[in-house]
């Protein structure tokens, strides 16, 4: 234990924040001791980022007091809050993909020998030390981006405890870890937590916030909406704070079993590599197909090569029974076939533009009147797509860059509903996104599928492949090992097929 243990590190007094028509804060108090894990809750649009900005010096609150051991402190940029100890590694990574982890750690600041001249073996040797006492092993002389998400995470806590930072924010540090990578990285915070390191932790993930964190704070609209030792709430609880109800059923009622529908897409045999497994499989009308197995099983590589984003060995695919050449994406959305992304943000929109443009982009074919674009038809079918998703916006005309997450994911739902595709390939949709959008996004899913879409879903979190699919597709290897159904659709089947060994269960 931390002989620091229980001492303040930071408190926040009254901090308020405006923007232009928005009231992003409103009087928000925080208080954070030395050598604990302290988790910050809240929606997307609580006012989390907002907050963690001030407190690294790039927002500066219009009202309120910052306090770092004690001391109030004012931060004019990001360096003020370097210099006071404050490291924040944000969800999108800040470093230089084309330098390695060493060039990363001292970038700007270099250390240099007697001689003036840059002394790369000292930094080699200081990185070295580094990652040692984290106990992480990283190839120290290749590109960041040849490493993988996790040890990039490694490196960004590596820079920041290099700098001294003595208070660690992690915006979202698990989104894109394997359960092990996750494994070891709480491991870090606790041995972080025991020299004293004090940590502000975010995360969608309610059961980590009671695996790794001490105490609990929740932002609801800008505003604290309470706060709670780890010991003495539940998750109930945390989330009636986010939301401010009680959210009784996360996942929709499946439909009663029946016969299936007509298989509205067919894949009698794929092939991603010469010498690789050949698959297949099927989708039904109006139903939910899981593609379930660990990270780099071979599950969004496969989807994507069904609808010719990524090129295979050979396929055979058939769309309502009839042969169908999908060798791009161009010709799968000729054949009704759309993909909502992984990465939202980089692959699904264009959020610097707005919900009509984003909504509309793909279907300005729709809106031709005498050779031109009809805005006036284009602003009526982008408003009424929006509001049949659900979209929260202040009107469509609003950037998406300023939505939350759960509401971007909707606009880029109601742009394939308007180009009228009747298989959505939902590639893990409720990443990063808070529990009271997810629940939403949750419920347009099956209202799709009542509509006779269908849906094939991709996703790391067992809990909702178990409550959403109506079939699912365990991968293990990049082979599909078994497809599941009924009561079979349960976390510890899915679990059994996704950890053997392709060809091992009978």
């Amino acid at each position: 234990m931390s002989s620091t243990e229980g001492e303040e590190m930071l408190r926040l007094e009254g901090v308020s924040k405006r923007f232009p028509g928005v009231k992003a804060l409103s009087g928000i108090d925080l208080s954070i001791r030395k050598g604990e894990v302290h988790a910050l809750l809240g929606e997307n649009g609580a006012g989390k980022s907002t907050l963690m900005k001030i407190l690294g010096g790039i927002y500066q609150a219009d009202e309120g007091r910052i306090f770092i051991e004690g001391s109030e402190r004012r931060f004019t940029g990001y360096n003020d809050a370097i210099a006071a100890g404050i490291g924040i590694i944000f969800q999108e990574f800040s470093l230089i993909p084309y330098l390695n982890a060493v060039e990363n750690i001292f970038l700007g600041r270099y250390l240099k020998n007697r001689l003036g001249l840059m002394d790369k073996a000292a930094m080699l040797r200081s990185a070295r030390a580094l990652f040692d006492e984290l106990g992480v092993q990283i190839d120290l002389g290749v590109p960041i981006c040849r490493l993988s998400v996790a040890q990039q995470q490694f490196v960004e806590i590596g820079k920041a405890l290099s700098l001294k930072a003595r208070l660690l924010v992690l915006d979202e540090p698990t989104a894109t870890l394997t359960p092990n990578e996750a494994g070891h990285l709480f491991k870090i915070m606790r041995e972080l937590r025991a020299r004293g390191v004090a940590m502000i932790f975010i995360s969608h993930h309610l059961d980590e916030i009671f695996e790794v964190c001490d105490r609990i704070s929740v932002l609801r609209d800008g505003a604290n909406a309470g706060h709670a030792e780890v010991g003495s709430t539940d998750v109930d609880a945390l989330v009636e704070m986010m939301v401010g109800r009680r959210i009784a059923h996360n996942f929709p009622a499946k439909p009663q079993p029946a016969p299936r529908g007509r298989k509205v897409l067919e894949v009698p045999e794929i092939q991603l590599a010469k010498g690789g497994p050949v698959n297949g499989f099927d989708l039904h009308e109006g139903e939910i197909l899981g593609f379930a197995g660990l990270v780099g099983s071979g599950r969004t590589e496969l989807a994507l090569g069904t609808m010719g984003a990524d090129r295979v060995h050979r396929k055979t695919v058939l769309r309502n029974g009839k042969p169908v050449r999908l060798n791009d994406p161009t010709q799968a959305l000729e054949n009704g076939i759309g993909l909502l992304p992984e990465s939202r943000k980089i692959e699904g929109l264009i959020t610097d533009f707005s919900v009509r443009f984003n909504i509309s982009m793909n279907n300005l074919g729709q809106h031709r009147r005498g050779g031109l674009v009809s805005r006036k038809s284009e602003h009526r079918s982008a408003g009424e797509l929006s509001k049949r998703v659900g979209v929260k916006a202040p009107g469509i005309e609003t950037r998406v860059a300023t939505l939350s997450g759960g509401n971007q994911q909707k606009v880029v739902i109601a742009r394939w509903l308007g180009h009228a595709c009747e298989v959505l390939i939902f590639d893990e949709p409720t990443r990063g996104i808070d529990v009271g959008a997810k629940a939403e996004i949750y419920g347009l899913m099956r209202e799709l599928t009542r509509q006779g879409k269908s849906i094939v879903m991709i996703s790391s979190e067992l809990p909702e492949i178990v409550g959403m699919c109506d079939r699912v597709a365990v991968f293990s290897g990049g082979a599909i090992v078994a497809t599941l159904e009924g009561e079979a659709i349960n976390s510890g089947e899915i679990m059994r097929h996704a950890t053997s060994s392709p060809g091992s269960l009978q």
